[in-house]
């Protein structure tokens, strides 16, 4: 039978090798998922597989995972799903935590340098262009667009906690689109916005482990939406990194296998090493187990709600101002000169009329700022 549970062991093996060759964004990853468990292996029906997708759009969190978690559960149980999701996630750790070392050592190089003055802009880009795509996919209405551009005024201008602009655009929309609260619609924010972990006072260790907690259950609508909560939090709340770095690491988290949202790796290894590292990943993606575990059995009871309707289309809303807003802060330490505008507006043309793969779209643009760099010697571009 398609739903028939096996061993752990397959579950793991699959999700492994996922890790390792699954380039391409939650879109794609999801795709290959469909195709080769549903189509291929048979491990469960194409219903079950929709109302997965379903489900997991309806959580904050990366997709990919949440959608892998959620198959790994329905094929081998609750103990396959953590095995099966930290599988997932560790081919990526390992290499983005190789990338953190090798950029500690080599950060100060001229050729890192060159390499990321082409580099930022194509970031901006890919920002951009996924920006699009989930815009295309989930604004429907004005009110969405009001919220968004709301969102995306506060971002710029006020660099408010992102948390509350996702939470009260939720409200805003559950009150729009739902029926009077009831204590359904408090339920059902209770799932979708966990509790932040404080810790002020904590170790650095446990700082970074409580920030990326709190990240990772505010990703809502794509992993991209970590671009302007981490930057706010890591570059101007607590100044583990600079605008600069900070970008590097955004474009790790793009070029790499996996989700975006890995770019905490990179982050926490920079901050405080490969237990950073640790801290940062663990953080990230704890909240998706939870909230695939635990809360999608909600979900799933509840999803129809209109109150419940109502609160994530807010929410997306506030993920799109929210991305807009850190592509243009983002934007002034990317681009400052005619080369990287070129490269900005030539990454967003391969992207919408190639279709390119971010991670060729990241060697092209490497390549191409390395070669312009030692011609250009742009004097503004600085890595630390």
């Amino acid at each position: 039978m398609a739903n028939e549970r096996r061993g752990m062991g397959e579950v793991v093996r699959y999700f492994l090798r996922l890790g390792v060759l699954g380039f391409g964004g939650p879109v794609a990853l999801v795709g290959q998922m469909e195709r080769e468990l549903v189509a291929e292996r048979q491990w469960l029906t194409k219903e079950q597989m929709r109302e997965a997708i379903a489900i997991c759009q309806s959580l904050p969190g990366p997709l990919a995972i949440q959608v892998g978690i959620f198959v790994a559960h329905l094929r081998g149980g609750f103990w396959a799903a953590w095995a099966g999701g930290w599988a997932f996630i560790l081919p990526n750790f390992l290499i983005v935590a190789a990338l953190g070392a090798l950029y500690v050592q080599l950060g100060d190089l001229k050729a890192i340098t060159a390499i990321i003055y082409g580099v930022s802009p194509a970031v901006i880009a890919l920002v951009l262009h996924s920006c699009y795509r989930l815009a295309k996919l989930g604004m429907e209405d004005r009110l969405q667009w009001a919220l968004a551009a709301g969102c995306f005024i506060v971002t710029i201008w006020l660099q408010a906690e992102v948390a509350w602009l996702f939470l009260g655009a939720g409200i805003i929309g559950a009150l729009y689109y739902g029926r009077p609260p009831t204590g359904t619609t408090l339920q059902a924010a209770a799932v979708v916005i966990p509790a932040a972990a404080p810790g002020t006072n904590w170790p650095l260790l446990a700082k970074i482990l409580g920030f990326f907690l709190k990240a990772g259950s505010l990703t809502f609508g794509s992993g991209l939406v970590i671009v302007p909560f981490l930057q706010q939090g890591v570059v101007r709340e607590h100044g583990w990194l600079d605008e600069r770095a900070f970008l590097i690491a955004v474009a790790i988290g793009m070029m790499s296998p996996g989700p975006v949202v890995i770019t905490a790796t990179f982050v926490g290894f920079l901050v405080a090493g490969f237990w950073g590292a640790t801290a940062a990943t663990i953080g990230i993606f704890l909240p998706s187990f939870i909230l695939v575990l635990v809360a999608a059995p909600l979900m799933a009871r509840y999803r129809a709600n209109r109150n419940v309707q109502g609160f994530i289309k807010g929410a997306y809303a506030a993920a799109i101002g929210t991305i807009l807003g850190a592509c243009v802060l983002l934007g002034k330490v990317a681009i400052g000169d005619v080369f990287t505008v070129l490269v900005a507006a030539a990454s967003l043309i391969a992207l919408f009329r190639w279709k390119v793969s971010n991670p060729l779209l990241m060697a092209v643009t490497a390549a191409a700022g390395y070669a312009a760099f030692l011609v250009l010697k742009p004097t503004w571009v600085m890595i630390r």
